[in-house]
């Protein structure tokens, strides 16, 4: 059961599990039978805000993927290392977490699967030539996260 975080770019769908954030997306998630775990929700919440009124760069909430293969957990976990205003292509990405130049498309289906949107930051994710390309909350959305970080970065670096 997930439930609706209203927030400056539209509303957001969130579910936990115990052990961490299991949905932020832009449309609902499969319905379970289980009671989310409101400490995390909570917790994601007020970080959700706190990241789009420019205040956070660096979530702390904890992601559970273990619902998720082991191979899109490998390029999610990857994104770690794309640091708040910053963007990697799929292709480099896929060479960051150890796979073929040609497996950019791969990266690609992982991301389009994320379920953790935002705190796994997808939207970081460009075409080789820097072009926005798929993003499940839409381009728009993804060009207002892009535009946040970058805004906020070149404010943080005038002091």
């Amino acid at each position: 059961m997930s439930v609706v975080h209203d927030t400056a770019i539209g509303p957001l769908h969130l579910d936990a599990s115990p052990r961490g954030l299991t949905l932020l997306g832009f449309s609902p998630g499969p319905e379970t039978d289980d009671e989310p775990a409101a400490d995390v929700l909570d917790l994601a919440r007020r970080e959700i805000d706190a990241y789009l009124d420019g205040s956070l760069r660096t979530f702390t909430v904890p992601v559970d993927l273990s619902a998720h293969p082991a191979w899109d957990r490998r390029v999610l976990d990857g994104l770690a290392a794309v640091g708040y205003g910053e963007t990697v292509s799929y292709g480099k990405l896929a060479a960051a977490v150890g796979l073929g130049p040609g497996e950019a498309r791969r990266v690609g289906g992982a991301m389009a699967r994320n379920p953790v949107a935002i705190v796994v930051p997808c939207h970081r994710v460009v075409g080789a030539d820097g072009s926005l390309t798929g993003y499940a909350g839409g381009l728009e959305r993804k060009r207002t996260l892009l535009d946040l970080e970058a805004r906020d970065t070149l404010l943080f670096s005038m002091y």
